[in-house]
């Protein structure tokens, strides 16, 4: 199953529960972007009575991680409003969060200083600025992009995860929500 097809099924939690792991792993490996090992991890571990419980346990395997998966799975991530929007290279689940917040839609003035902090951001910690996008507004995520570009590596690198933690979340809500019950 791809991305696309894997987002037309209509599949209940006790369906992924039920499913082959290769099959749970189509439908849940971009709650994560580009780390279907995520699910890939916790696919053994079923059955889930809750999202609450799915979540939590791929959250834990992100946290569990080595740090070079770790790093991996912030590197896999875009930037915002970067080079991979502009060459529609984006998932459809990251196309979709800018697009919700209008990083799609950004004028010269903000293109341009949005890539400045992109540049700056990566340049410092080694991985793109990551926020879950649908939580905040425009403004909310450039003022963060300018406080969070001075948090020391350390905890930028726990931030970041937090965040991608965040993101999967409304990523699965998504996804259970255009499930039936």
């Amino acid at each position: 199953m791809t991305e696309t097809a894997s987002s037309h099924l209509a599949l209940t939690l006790a369906d992924l529960n039920r499913i082959a792991g290769p099959d749970f792993v189509s439908v849940l490996g971009g709650i994560f972007e580009h780390s279907p090992w995520i699910a890939e991890r916790v696919a053994g571990r079923r059955p889930y009575g809750s999202l609450d419980a799915l979540h939590g346990a791929m959250v834990a395997q992100m946290w569990a991680a080595t740090a070079d998966e770790q790093l991996a799975l912030l590197q896999a991530h875009p930037e915002l409003a970067g080079k991979e929007a502009d060459s529609g290279a984006l998932t459809s689940h990251s196309t979709a969060e800018q697009d919700s917040v209008g990083l799609t839609r950004l004028s010269a003035g903000e293109k341009q200083r949005i890539r400045l902090l992109n540049e700056a951001y990566r340049d410092k910690h080694g991985f793109p600025f990551i926020i879950a996008v649908r939580l905040r507004s425009k403004s909310q995520i450039f003022a963060e992009f300018d406080r969070r570009l001075n948090n020391d590596p350390a905890e930028e690198f726990t931030t970041a995860l937090a965040e991608v933690g965040r993101i999967a979340r409304i990523r699965l809500e998504a996804l259970m929500s255009a499930m039936p019950a």
